[in-house]
């Protein structure tokens, strides 16, 4: 195990969004790699600040990003990574694969990442068992909520509905296809049989696919998947494509060698069930909390419902969008002042069906993530807190880059997909702040509470 620990990254990861390059922050710190997610290509002192890592990341907004703007955010970390020599590259997608041609287009990525890593083995690991996403046969299923009925994506309530990237399509070898990465299957039945597999990959390579998409049909599939993506970045680096299960897949295998320790136990939402929860247990909040929801999400909305410990205010989406000052100054200003006074604050954009349909608009979602971010900006300003947490890829993305935060590191699980993260930034009221960041599908109803007493 030391010997693997050497002090070299085995990996560097780009999140196509805050909250999922946070799970898979989570994912490797707890696979036991030493582990840092920076918010943007660090200089030589953060780097020299963060010390040997296992793992780097760097979190990103691409999959809100037309195509011209994803190749104006990954050519800086795609040349930083270069230098690094990481044998696996991961550019980290959401577990559900939302995107499209015209905004967060994984073959848009792939071409971008392609031009320094030449190597004709892209896997895109296509599930992620602990979110309860599969892939099979080619075609990925999501749990429609918490435990929720698992469909096809194209029948998910919310997926296939999504206001920005709808999900109209399971086999997503002809969603990426679209946009315009050509990829073959890998199913899940030739796992058992390693030199099958094998010949399998080499076969399809040397028919020419851009990529292969890897089953995930369970847990017990990983370790093969991450022993096809070892064993050839070894020869040669690597992209590897997937949610935090490309992480998984390789920490899997590296267990199966002895390299790293037994994986550990996914934490409990329920804080009596486990009550020593060991390093990462979360401590109940020090202070009033604050929680920006900026998601659409029917499950945000059914987290919302359910944080009764947190005085509510309804943000309007179309005044955010719309970049009425007077309005956020305002909205800063009621919000600071409970804050203030003790009261934990929700802030959310309820969106009536017209609003809705103005967000669809994927230039008016990105204003409003800009907004919230601004608003969290300036909240943190007028009253200065050590717990919050944001709900929405997007948001949290736009939030976070409005900060003046350079790093985060991983403080504990809420819920299986939803870390708490402590903040690294220059400023005294950033450093050491702790923040949740959640997508709109993740966590169980009563997250928002969670985040106030801790698990």
């Amino acid at each position: 195990m030391q010997a693997f620990l050497d002090g070299r990254p085995k990996i560097a990861f780009y999140g196509d969004d805050f909250t999922g390059a946070t799970d898979t922050l989570a994912t490797a710190t707890l696979a036991g790699l030493r582990s840092l997610l920076f918010l943007r290509v660090p200089d030589a002192a953060q780097l020299r600040a963060a010390g040997h890592l296992d793992c780097l990341g760097i979190a990103g907004a691409a999959r809100s990003m037309d195509p011209a703007q994803m190749r104006a955010e990954l050519e800086p970390v795609s040349a930083f990574f270069s230098g690094l020599r990481a044998p696996v590259t991961h550019y980290k997608i959401c577990s559900t694969f939302d995107s499209a041609p015209e905004i967060g287009s994984i073959g848009a990525a792939v071409r971008i990442w392609r031009a320094r890593i030449r190597n004709p083995f892209v896997p895109v690991v296509g599930g992620q068992p602990n979110l309860r996403r599969y892939c099979l046969f080619s075609h990925l299923h999501a749990a429609e909520k918490a435990g929720g009925d698992v469909v096809r994506i194209d029948r998910h309530p919310t997926m296939s509905r999504h206001p920005v990237t709808p999900m109209d399509e399971s086999d997503m070898r002809v969603h990426l296809a679209r946009q315009g990465l050509r990829a073959a299957g890998v199913h899940y039945p030739l796992y058992a049989d390693a030199p099958a597999l094998a010949a399998r990959i080499d076969a399809l390579l040397d028919a020419g696919h851009e990529a292969l998409l890897f089953d995930v049909a369970g847990e017990a599939d990983l370790a093969a998947i991450g022993r096809a993506i070892w064993t050839r970045a070894l020869e040669r680096d690597l992209l590897a494509v997937g949610a935090s299960s490309v992480v998984q897949s390789l920490a899997a295998w590296w267990r199966s060698q002895g390299w790293l320790a037994p994986a550990p136990v996914e934490p409990d939402a329920n804080p009596d069930a486990n009550p020593d929860r060991g390093p990462y247990a979360i401590a109940a909040a020090q202070g009033a909390v604050f929680a920006l929801a900026g998601s659409l999400s029917p499950i945000t909305a059914l987290q919302v419902g359910a944080a009764s410990s947190y005085d509510k205010i309804l943000l309007d989406p179309a005044r955010l969008v719309g970049g009425d000052a007077d309005y956020l100054q305002t909205a800063v200003a009621r919000i600071a002042a409970g804050l203030r006074a003790g009261r934990h604050t929700l802030a959310c954009t309820a969106a009536h069906e017209g609003e809705r349909q103005l967000l669809a608009d994927a230039g008016a979602a990105q204003r409003l993530a800009m907004a919230c971010g601004e608003l969290l900006r300036r909240v943190l300003q007028a009253a200065p807190l050590s717990r919050v947490g944001v709900a929405g890829g997007d948001t949290s993305s736009h939030a976070l880059k409005a900060l003046d935060i350079w790093g985060l590191s991983y403080r504990g699980n809420l819920a299986p997909g939803v870390a708490l993260c402590r903040a690294h930034a220059g400023a005294a009221h950033l450093d050491g702040l702790e923040i949740m960041l959640k997508g709109g599908q993740m966590g169980p109803a009563e997250l928002f509470e969670l985040l106030v007493r801790g698990v």
